[in-house]
């Protein structure tokens, strides 16, 4: 975990990641979602910048040392700071960098427990020294336990509909907060952020892997909020990435869930999944950081050693059988230029959501800067698309 010495020699014919960030589609990806936090104060431009300048493209040991050490720096000046909320601040920038740092890693790489520690504590520390209001909580669930954080809003956010936010493949519960919890809070509503098998702590800390069946978990969530808070009129169900899946299969199965957001929209997960097993046929890719990383994460988080494995256990995860039972009105993410997800994804679910009370769907275009995976990079397009739908809808 070091910085690049000063006096250290570049050659000019070394590819680092400042033209579109990397060529490289994972680096370039990551390092928008690390960049996306700002909004939220989980980043600061030229720091992100600067520390990607120090890293050749695909380089993933280059990727931690720039990352983790720029967390290190950002924790280092924080004793000297007298202004609490700039602490704070700082305190979630370092849980940003930390979580982008470990992002890379292999999945039994030594570091990633240190790096995951360092990364919560950072995000614990922010939330006391800037003020946000927020329960955390874990409850009981299979082997193990499932995690949340509970945001209440302003006065009056419980007249409001009640947003719950779940992520997908790789996000972690404190990264959720980022996402839309200081957006939220702004235009008054509360917000309850929970992981399931698979992801985050839940897979850490408790070995739960991934499960088709999302709406056990999120009942299990609900059902948590309602025994503490109370019963919400209205709930509004956002699944991110991956949880474009998640949280549609979960609203087919409790009517509890009034309104359900694919962001973006993921119909079939097996189709994507065979896009890479067939990539994973040329041996040039094996050196591929895009298809390494993905198939170590699969094999990961679905508790599976080979790809084909993961590819078979992958193919459950599809809205083909389930979208038909949703009752919510649904909105529809689409990224023009998804890498992840095809657009055509989108038509497939609405034309499945034949029960659904509404269903729309917005597409962002390369124009607007939303064309990529979950809008990233073009935040509070996504945000104003999202909370226009609930003013028309709920409000």
């Amino acid at each position: 975990m070091t910085d690049v010495p000063k006096n250290s020699a570049i050659p000019e014919t070394a590819d680092h990641g400042l033209s579109r960030f990397f060529r490289n589609q994972t680096f370039h990806f990551q390092t928008l979602r690390a960049l996306n936090d700002i909004a939220a104060n989980g980043a600061d431009l030229n720091e992100v910048l600067t520390a990607i300048s120090a890293i050749p493209d695909g380089n993933t040991d280059a990727w931690f040392d720039a990352f983790s050490g720029l967390a290190i720096r950002t924790e280092d000046r924080i004793a000297a700071c007298a202004d609490p909320l700039s602490k704070g601040y700082a305190w979630l920038r370092a849980h940003n960098y930390w979580r982008t740092a470990e992002f890379l890693l292999r999945p039994d790489d030594a570091r990633r427990k240190t790096t995951w520690t360092r990364e919560v504590s950072a995000f614990d520390n922010g939330l006391k020294l800037a003020g946000i209001a927020h329960e955390r909580f874990t409850i009981p669930y299979g082997t193990g336990r499932l995690r949340g954080i509970f945001y209440p809003g302003p006065d009056g956010w419980q007249e409001k509909p009640l947003i719950v936010l779940v992520g997908g493949y790789d996000s972690t519960l404190e990264e959720l907060y980022f996402v839309l919890v200081k957006a939220a809070h702004d235009r008054g509503y509360g917000v309850l952020t929970y992981e399931g098998p698979g992801q985050g702590g839940v897979l850490r800390e408790y070995g739960l892997t991934f499960t088709p069946e999302w709406e056990k978990p999120t009942s299990a969530i609900l059902d948590y909020f309602e025994t503490t808070h109370f019963r919400p009129e209205k709930t509004i169900l956002i699944g991110m990435s991956m949880g474009g899946y998640l949280a549609p299969r979960a609203a087919a199965f409790d009517s509890r869930i009034t309104g359900v957001v694919a962001y973006d929209v993921l119909f079939d997960m097996g189709s994507i999944a065979d896009r890479y097993a067939a990539l994973a046929q040329n041996p040039a890719a094996a050196k591929n950081p895009d298809l390494v990383w993905a198939v170590d994460n699969a094999c990961w988080t679905l508790g599976v050693s080979t790809l084909p494995e993961a590819v078979a256990a992958i193919r459950p995860y599809t809205l083909k059988d389930v979208a038909a039972k949703i009752t919510a009105d649904v909105l529809i993410l689409v990224g023009e230029h998804d890498h992840f997800i095809p657009a055509s994804q989108a038509e497939d679910f609405k034309k499945a959501c034949t029960a659904a009370r509404s269903v729309e769907t917005v597409t962002f275009d390369t124009l607007s800067g939303g064309a990529e995976h979950c809008q990233l990079g073009a935040q509070t397009l996504w945000h104003a698309a999202f909370f226009s739908w609930i003013i028309r809808r709920f409000n």
